[in-house]
């Protein structure tokens, strides 16, 4: 079957290969930089209105800084709605500038590139502790194991790309410079 998205990714340059460092601290022969599509305005906007078509009834978006802000506004334009996000101060996920959450507010969680899934936990537990409703998670990219994190999760395409850990680096990997992409200060 046919992936617009994937087909994006592909013709924006947005899958690169080498040796990188990854924010979860994996190593990989791949690496997803997600900015190439969305600093497309266009591109955004397919991958917004389809982020959008999987959900319904949504208050809020949000997402985590830096590449969720530019979905959560972009899914919140199409639902009408507003779009905040997290941001990390001192390693730890806060919402600051003023954001609020309405109570009983139906919550989307969008996100670029899901590995572990580590923000959106963080964003799930931020989230847990206010009266809202969590109505699922959508992505841009998963490119890890399958994960379970309580909510309806929809990637908009699975990419399977091999991941190792630090002492598990194969031979081949090793003899390639290390380039350590975008980080979001974990």
């Amino acid at each position: 079957m046919k992936n617009i998205i994937y087909d994006l990714l592909l013709q924006k340059g947005a899958i690169m290969e080498g040796h990188f460092v990854l924010t979860s601290g994996l190593h990989s022969n791949r690496y997803i930089e997600k900015f190439r599509v969305l600093e497309d305005p266009k591109a955004l906007e397919i991958i917004c209105k389809e982020m959008a078509s999987k959900f319904k009834g949504i208050d809020l978006v949000v997402s985590a800084a830096i590449g969720g802000i530019l979905l959560s506004s972009g899914v919140a334009k199409e639902f009408g709605v507003k779009g905040i996000f997290c941001e990390r101060v001192n390693g730890k996920m806060v919402f600051k500038r003023g954001f609020s959450i309405p109570e009983n507010s139906n919550v989307l969680i969008v996100e670029d590139i899901v590995t572990t899934g580590g923000s959106i936990k963080e964003i799930i537990q931020i989230l847990n502790d206010k009266k809202i409703n969590i109505k699922g998670i959508c992505s841009l990219a998963h490119r890890g194991d399958s994960i379970d994190f309580g909510y309806k999760y929809v990637p908009l395409v699975n990419i399977e790309i091999d991941t190792w850990n630090k002492d598990e680096i194969p031979e081949w990997l090793k003899k390639i410079n290390i380039t350590k992409p975008g980080s979001t200060g974990k």
